[in-house]
């Protein structure tokens, strides 16, 4: 672009979707090894902001250390006759898109999640202190945001003097998350999409709406709507809700027309209220991820800044990974932790009553969202750190899963103890025994593992009681 002329790399669309890998860093800003980082956008009377103005709280990129991780707050103030309050989540988001135009340099997720790499290659290029990354994003805001009269960026990398503001900055996310609560998503005829992301994930799209924040975190339903109406060619858009073909799961015509085209049919249906069938699609800049127990039948919920293993053994990024790339998978849905304050959260599956374990950082944060006789039956990482403690705790607990285990553990010693129907198929439609049952329990290194409707097909079908086999080993 002719604009950067005077920017030592290049900057352009082409480079969104890079990853910079540690090895090739030469440093970082925020991330998870960093507690304060954030990025704001607050709108202002327009004698309270000086164009172009970029200041710089602490040392510069070319004074950091190479390989090391920093503090970073980047507040940009604006002004415009057109700007109101309500926009300024919208053009906090755009903070993403445009440093992703930057060559050699990564930026991912939002809010007080931002996670930043810049490469030693842009780095030797000259790309070296922050009044550079001032002067592409202002520039950027300008052109594409004509509503942006006049912008003004304070970077703040000073480890003392961004925690008051870091402070600052999470009061005013929640006072505008607040405003979303309330509105019910039957209660409107538009919800909203987002793309933002398909830049590190082609086959995510993000669908918003009253009581489903965008996995982010960032972007409401008012948001959503706002972005639509001043950028409508934007990465956010509108979608019809349309006919509501499933109020439990979360389905939509609207959506899923939605959500076909912008994924070039690689989606066809989505399910918003479940994390099994047709879940919602995750990018990679989900603020937490529900995850499947298969142990207990129940959900852990882990936190992109959760620093130890959670209670399946796993750390967030291997649980992450498990569903980012705008994958539908099965047990593993990436979510913001406002969807969490939702009475959609988890519908379909049972909501709060089917959450087991989160960290205690997490559910102090939601706390007051969940039902109030179940907030001392959901572990912390204080409670279980293993499978094991988990189910222990939940039975201690009285956890209403462990209800539906014993009921389980009925149905299955009932199916069990039903004749099993043995077979053979006459032989000119097939040769070997067919064992069919409703319901077959197999156990298998100590997991069992129950085959509903089964037909198998084997050339010799050989059953014991548990008791014959130990006596034959003795």
């Amino acid at each position: 672009m002719s604009m950067f002329q005077d920017i030592p790399v290049d900057v352009g669309v082409v480079y969104e979707g890079e990853r910079i890998r540690r090895k090739d860093m030469q440093v970082e800003l925020g991330g998870p090894d960093v507690k304060e980082k954030f990025e704001l956008v607050r709108v202002k009377k327009a004698d309270e902001v000086e164009d172009g103005k970029i200041t710089l709280i602490g040392p510069d990129i070319k004074d950091m250390e190479e390989g090391k991780s920093y503090p970073l707050g980047i507040f940009i103030e604006v002004a415009g006759a057109k700007l109101d309050p309500e926009l300024e989540g919208v053009i906090e988001r755009r903070i993403h898109q445009y440093c992703n135009y930057i060559e050699g340099f990564m930026h991912l997720n939002q809010r007080y999640d931002i996670w930043i790499r810049l490469s030693k290659k842009s780095f030797q290029k000259g790309f070296n202190s922050f009044q550079l990354l001032g002067k592409v994003l202002h520039r950027l805001f300008k052109s594409e945001l004509p509503i942006v009269e006049k912008l003004q960026i304070t970077f703040i990398t000073d480890p003392e003097k961004i925690k008051p503001i870091y402070d600052e900055a999470l009061q005013i996310y929640e006072a505008r998350d607040a405003r979303a609560r309330g509105l019910k998503d039957e209660e409107v005829d538009k919800f909203y999409g987002c793309v933002l992301c398909q830049s590190f994930a082609p086959t995510h799209c993000c669908v918003i709406t009253p009581q489903r924040y965008s996995n982010c975190g960032a972007i409401s339903w008012f948001d959503g709507r706002a972005s639509a109406s001043i950028d409508p060619k934007g990465p956010v858009f509108e979608i019809e809700r349309g006919e509501i073909l499933d109020p439990v799961k979360g389905e939509f015509s609207g959506v899923n027309e939605a959500v076909k085209k912008r994924t070039l049919g690689e989606v066809t249906q989505v399910w918003l209220y479940t994390a099994f069938g047709k879940p919602h699609t995750s990018c990679g800049c989900f603020e937490a991820v529900a995850f499947y127990i298969p142990e207990v039948d129940g959900f852990g919920i882990v936190h992109r800044g959760y620093p130890d293993v959670a209670v399946n053994g796993l750390p967030f990024s291997t649980i992450a990974d498990s569903t980012a790339g705008g994958r539908q998978v099965d047990g593993f849905h990436g979510v913001s932790i406002e969807y969490m304050r939702s009475k959609k959260f988890l519908q379909a599956d049972g909501g709060y009553t089917r959450v087991v374990w989160m960290p205690k950082e997490v559910k102090e944060r939601v706390k007051n969202f969940i039902p109030a006789e179940l907030v001392d039956k959901i572990a912390t990482e204080e409670d279980a750190k293993t499978i094991d403690e988990l189910k222990a705790f939940l039975e201690a607990r009285g956890h209403p899963l462990v209800q539906r285990w014993k009921k389980e553990v009925e149905a299955v010693a009932e199916e069990a103890a039903a004749p099993v129907e043995v077979k053979e198929e006459a032989p000119e439609a097939v040769s070997t025994p067919t064992l069919t049952a409703a319901t077959l329990p197999v156990t298998v290194g100590g997991v069992k593992i129950i085959l509903k409707d089964a037909k198998i097909y084997a050339k010799k079908v050989i059953i014991r009681t548990v008791k014959s086999e130990k006596e034959n080993k003795g």
